[in-house]
């Protein structure tokens, strides 16, 4: 079987999230070997946004691509490196003319061709997105006989719109792996078509916080409803993510592994 071998690494919460991937990933590496490497980069910065020297920070890691979310415009700086960098990618589903790629296909460390594609949900969402469902078909169709894996991040809020586009594109896609709700869900399952599919894949953060976001800070805005700057918080390090195998000559997936470790 021609298998092909994807880390997908969660939201990376600030700067102790970075340090987390930064002193995790070469064990990740050694343990499952993966021929290609995403990570949801969104909130790499302070916890809102991503700027190029952090972008570069993560390639530098051995991170292949870096996908994004409603963050994706927090940090300026962003808007005029996002076209001249494919790797990082905000959501395809944002209206015509926005900086930047939706999309992009890419060769792995074993040569096969792994197209990635970023969409953003539109239940409980601020933005004024096109729909997930009818872009990632436009998307598939164009790319499907290009790629030898597709894999979607699907940066949303509600389950059950991740549940539904999973369901649409089974069979059509190798993976669909949530991302958004920075906690990781119980319902990895490789769905009847052949897609493997996990709601959400948890996020690099403190797993004594709020979504990374230091406890006191989040508790005290929820019993004054008074504005806070969130903080990530620093300690009790841990990285959410999954390991997927796919088979090459299909494109479907073979397993999908759930990864929560200490750091």
């Amino acid at each position: 079987m021609n298998i092909e071998k994807i880390l997908f690494i969660g939201d990376i919460i600030g700067k102790p999230g970075r340090v987390a991937v930064q002193n995790s990933l070469s064990g990740l590496i050694k343990e499952y070997d993966p021929d290609f490497i995403i990570a949801n980069g969104e909130n790499a910065a302070h916890g809102m946004g991503i700027n190029p020297t952090i972008a570069k920070f993560l390639f530098d890691l051995g991170i292949d691509v870096i996908t994004s979310g409603n963050h994706i415009w927090d940090q300026r700086q962003i808007i005029d490196y996002l076209p001249g960098e494919n790797r990082l990618l905000r959501p395809a589903n944002y209206p015509s003319g926005v900086p930047g790629f939706g999309y992009g296909i890419y060769m792995s460390k074993s040569g096969k061709k792994i197209a990635v594609i970023n969409l953003e949900g539109r239940v409980f969402m601020k933005e004024l997105s096109d729909s997930p469902f009818t872009v990632s078909k436009s998307i598939i169709e164009k790319i499907k006989d290009e790629a030898d894996a597709i894999i979607v991040d699907f940066h949303a809020e509600a389950t059950s719109e991740k549940e539904a586009l999973g369901f649409y594109l089974d069979g059509e896609i190798s993976a669909l792996i949530g991302t958004h709700t920075h906690v990781q869900t119980n319902d990895s399952i490789i769905l009847p078509k052949g897609t493997a599919y996990i709601s959400d894949a948890g996020m690099v953060g403190s797993r004594y916080s709020v979504l990374g976001t230091q406890k006191e800070i989040a508790v005290n805005k929820y019993l004054t409803n008074m504005p806070a700057k969130f903080m990530p918080e620093e300690n009790n390090m841990m990285l959410n993510g999954v390991f997927i195998t796919i088979d090459a000559d299909t494109k479907l997936s073979i397993s999908i592994k759930k990864i929560n470790i200490d750091v």
